[in-house]
């Protein structure tokens, strides 16, 4: 039989063994510190000794419990060199500016210059020591020694000297020092990169010193970075490189930027052919590094560059000898010229970034093209507010000034990229996707360049709805083939260009009255025949909504130009939805047949609009919708629809109510409560389970509640009296048939109307009794509830069970 001890004692040998953990992870995680620390400074181990205290310089102990080290002694060591230089070069710093004591600045220059020759010296014998990061911090604090000596001796030596001419000499002269002793010092880390960071400033300060032009900038510039892609590229040491590819890319980018100034501000191809050949130069230093890179997403990043700059150089030649409509078409081209790359044998990484490159001008083109694009199609509706106004001599109204055939041009060219790209890319398996988008892509432009071309050309009225027309249905009919040949991507992609096209065309036909009928029948037909071509439901379904669509147009159309009032054109409407009706009974495909019933549910929707404003109109217009909807809902798989076609039946008979000025809510009511009733009764015939709620309650609520809201504001007799009498005959039947509904509902109206009619007398009975009469008969009620409450509660659990026993 175990025991355990108590639980103050279990608590603390738990407390110790937690405690022997902590220490035993503590030792471990400071003996591993030290062993980084030795093989970071790559001499060996110092043997653990068995027995005795370590020496103080030597290891931490491998065993033994001792105090948690919150820092690896490897990073105090680096805290405090760091600080220590930091510190000693604001000393420096204070005494080369600030001064020391009386010293003018020529002796504060000589103590300055021993200093300096000291600090550099020191960190030979330091490394021989093996102090490797102690005689790092000292070479720093040599270095900027170094640049406070520049100062130094600019301020003894020569105090007129121009800035920028010495800056340079001075930068260029430090730059060769500090390589010199990094060189001779190859362990240190600070003086070569150092070196590096100042070679950036001689050439360009000395280019500034002599007054030179942009130009003369740049080529300093574009040198400066030549000679740091030399070092990232041949320098084996990575500070190096790193260094020189970080000045590198800071350097090309001002040149870049500076030089693609200079050639969108040139006047003349002379002066964009200089700029031009600053940014070839840039391209050429770009395309080298890529080419030399052996990584990959930095060639990538190099021969993008390289392909941009070279655009920018071309396309800025070709920018002064066009129109400035004309600009982004000559960059456009010159970022088609360079996709020829793709098929070269360069490396790989090389393609893909002068491939990316040629996609800045297209993407720029595509968005240069966008608002025109817009315009054609969207200022098309401008005519829905002049109707019939007349031929216009344009088809655009009121259009602002366009880039002229610029645009189409542009798409036209962006098209056939489209479509190059796709025949260069289907074969290849990993990037078909890329295959896709170009293919979808091509018939867009194309459709695009169609579609500005009206309004870029300023063509006449006619010219643009034939336009307009032609490549709807050109699109439409080109879906179809291409549906037919297993393209079903660039099938759904012309068949909303057609759609759009056919939108536009319809809105450009509202000018005249012939133009409007024409073109919505050849729309109409159009869509109709499509849709019966193609097999695939989805797309079939939405040529029927469209050539719904056209065929309500059409509806509205016709009444209109003969005059009609709206309400007489409802009824024409109404053709639409019995139309779709017909053909949805016929369609044994339900991806097409209900978006077409839907299609056939807003013209009906729209003809019910249209009646709104004449009252037998309108109920005459309800109950034709109404008619459509039962014929639908005869359909086994449309008996839902027979709900709607009940309400569209109630509302045409309110309407018509209303417009005989009949008030009376039941006239309203009944027909509804009668109509529900029938088809509760029959339900209740096939469903013996059904509940008499669902049955027979919301008939009945439908004319008893607004028939009791009527009758408590009735000052009559005549329509208390009817109610009570019918809320009485309810609650027999409910009674005698067990039903809830009609007993529950009955018994509560009945209750209500009797309440009303006898409040008048008891009120006047009240008054005519003395006043302590009312207080005393209440006190007896409540006496005479609280003998019987046991007895009350018993009953009404009774009758809540019948009721619950009940249908």
């Amino acid at each position: 039989m175990s025991t355990f001890p108590p639980p103050a004692e279990e608590l603390r040998v738990l407390d110790h063994e937690l405690a022997q953990l902590d220490a035993r992870r503590t030792q471990l995680l400071a003996r591993r510190a030290w062993l980084v620390s030795v093989l970071a400074e790559q001499r060996p181990p110092t043997p653990v000794r068995s027995a005795g205290p370590p020496p103080a310089s030597g290891p931490p102990p491998a065993w033994g419990p001792r105090p948690r080290a919150e820092s690896s002694p490897p990073s105090v060591q680096n805290v405090l060199l760091v600080l220590g230089g930091l510190l000693l070069t604001v000393a420096a710093l204070a005494f080369t500016l600030v001064s020391w004591g009386h010293m003018g600045i020529g002796g504060r220059s000589a103590v300055l210059g021993a200093v300096t020759l000291a600090a550099l010296g020191v960190p030979v014998p330091l490394q021989r020591r093996g102090l490797t990061a102690t005689a790092e911090a000292v070479a720093a604090l040599g270095l900027v020694l170094t640049v406070l000596d520049v100062y130094a001796l600019h301020r003894v030596a020569v105090p007129d000297a121009d800035g920028a001419a010495y800056t340079a000499i001075a930068s260029a002269v430090l730059a060769a020092v500090w390589a010199a002793y990094g060189t001779a010092l190859p362990r240190l880390h600070t003086p070569l990169p150092a070196a590096v960071v100042a070679a950036q400033l001689p050439l360009f300060l000395g280019a500034l010193a002599a007054d030179a032009g942009a130009h003369t900038l740049t080529v300093a510039l574009l040198a400066t970075v030549a000679a740091d892609t030399v070092l990232a590229l041949r320098v084996k040491r990575m500070s190096v490189r790193g260094t020189a590819g970080g000045g590198a890319a800071l350097l090309g980018l001002i040149a870049l930027t500076t030089a693609t100034g200079l050639s969108w501000t040139a006047a003349d191809p002379a002066e964009a052919a200089r700029a031009g050949a600053l940014l070839l130069a840039a391209a050429a230093i770009a395309l080298g590094a890529a080419l030399r890179t052996p990584h990959a997403p930095l060639s990538t990043a190099c021969a993008a560059v390289a392909g941009l700059a070279t655009v920018l150089a071309t396309g800025g030649v070709l920018r002064t000898a066009v129109p400035d409509t004309w600009t982004v078409p000559a960059h456009l081209l010159c970022g088609i010229a360079l996709l020829t790359v793709v098929r070269t044998g360069l490396p790989l990484p090389v393609r893909r970034g002068l491939a990316g490159a040629a996609a800045v001008p297209v993407g720029v083109a595509l968005l240069w093209t966008l608002p025109n694009l817009l315009l054609s199609v969207a200022g098309l509706a401008r005519w829905a507010d002049r109707t019939w106004a007349g031929t216009p001599r344009l088809a655009h109204l009121d259009a602002p000034v366009t880039a002229g055939p610029a645009v189409p041009v542009t798409l036209l060219a962006l098209a056939a990229t489209a479509w190059t790209a796709h025949r260069l890319i289907r074969a290849d398996e990993p990037r078909r996707a890329w295959s896709a988008t170009a293919a979808c892509a091509a018939p867009v432009l194309l459709w695009s360049a169609l579609t500005a071309l009206p309004l870029s050309l300023q063509l006449p009225y006619a010219a643009a709805l034939g336009t307009h027309t032609a490549l709807a249905l050109a699109s439409l009919y080109g879906a179809t083939a291409l549906a037919r040949a297993a393209r079903p991507h660039l099938a759904w992609v012309l068949l909303g260009c057609g759609l759009t096209s056919a939108a536009g065309a319809a809105l450009l036909s509202l000018a005249t009255q012939p133009a409007t009928f024409v073109v919505l029948t050849v729309l109409l037909a159009g869509c109709a025949v499509a849709a019966a071509l193609h097999t695939d439901g989805a797309r079939r379904a939405v040529l029927a909504c469209a050539a719904t669509l056209w065929a309500t147009a059409l509806t509205v159309a016709a009444p209109a130009a003969l005059d009609l009032p709206p309400h007489r054109t409802a009824l024409v409407v109404l053709a639409v939805p019995v139309a779709t009706t017909l053909l949805a009974a016929r369609l044994r495909t339900l991806r097409v047949a209900v978006p077409l019933e839907i299609a056939g549910a807003a013209a009906a929707g729209l003809a019910i609009a249209l009646s709104v404003g004449h009252a037998p109109s309108l109920a005459l217009t309800l109950a034709l919708t109404g008619v459509i909807a039962a014929a639908t809902a005869l359909r086994p798989d449309r008996r839902p629809v027979s709900y709607a076609a009940g309400a569209l039946f109630a509302a045409a008979c309110w309407v018509r109510l209303a417009a005989w000025d009949v008030t009376a809510p039941e006239a309203y009511t009944l027909p509804v409560t009668a109509l529900a009733l029938a088809v509760g009764f029959l339900h209740s015939r096939r469903d013996r389970e059904a509940s008499s709620w669902t049955t027979y309650g919301p008939g009945l609520a439908a004319t008893l509640l607004p028939s009791l809201i009527a009758a408590w504001s009735d000052p009559h007799w005549l329509r208390p009296l009817l109610l009570g009498l019918a809320a009485l005959a309810l609650t027999l039947v409910g009674a005698h048939h067990r039903l809830q509904a009609p007993l529950a509902l009955g018994g509560t109206v009945l209750a209500l109307v009797a309440t009303h009619e006898l409040a008048p007398y008891v009120v006047q009975v009240v008054g005519a009794l003395p006043r302590w009469l009312p207080p005393a008969l209440a006190g007896l009620l409540l006496l005479g509830v609280g003998a019987t409450y046991e007895q009350r509660l018993r009953d009404a659990r009774r009758l809540r069970d019948a009721l619950g026993r009940m249908h």
